[in-house]
């Protein structure tokens, strides 16, 4: 396993980055906002007349923290909950991974909208909750040892996946 090679503005660079060549790849227009860690989205994804806005989320341990700032007091479904309520319905997050991934090489990329992602992390480690998005972790440990969390395969960036993206903003 690779060591971390990049600091965390160069991870949301590169993320931002390979997003935007990924929905290019995929026949869209892409425009990027200037500068990483804008407030709502970072990139604009469009085919035709329909926009899709995109939050790009990086990472190179093997998950995303989402929700951590939401679980104060609250339950793990309670803070899915709060942090789905708390994010606008039209953005689609798109979560790139880059642990195990040599320079030069793809990483994994999965897109999400955010009701997904918050029912994903109320079902984590075997139903009890989390507030880190794995891509594929297996517990050792604690409750919820001998639990695997892995991201949903219908996640997996690809055309198909990025067709069905467009097609509910349509509806």
């Amino acid at each position: 396993m690779l060591t971390r090679l990049m600091t965390p503005y160069q991870v949301a660079i590169a993320t931002e980055a390979v997003a935007a060549s990924v929905l290019a790849h995929a026949g869209c227009d892409v425009s990027i906002q200037y500068g990483a860690n804008q407030p709502g989205y970072d990139v604009i994804a469009t085919k035709g007349q329909h926009a899709l806005k995109v939050s790009v989320k990086g990472s190179q341990d093997g998950g995303w923290g989402l929700i951590q700032s939401y679980k104060r007091g609250a339950s793990y479904a309670e803070a899915a909950e709060a942090w789905r309520r708390g994010q606008r319905p039209d953005i689609v997050f798109c979560l790139v991974q880059y642990q195990g991934v040599i320079p030069g090489a793809a990483p994994r990329m999965y897109f999400a909208w955010p009701a997904e992602i918050s029912t994903q992390l109320k079902a984590a480690r075997g139903g009890l909750g989390n507030t880190i998005l794995y891509e594929h972790y297996v517990f050792k440990k604690g409750e919820a040892a001998g639990k695997t969390d892995k991201l949903p395969d219908s996640w997996w960036a690809s055309s198909q996946r990025i067709a069905e993206l467009f097609a509910r903003i349509q509806h």
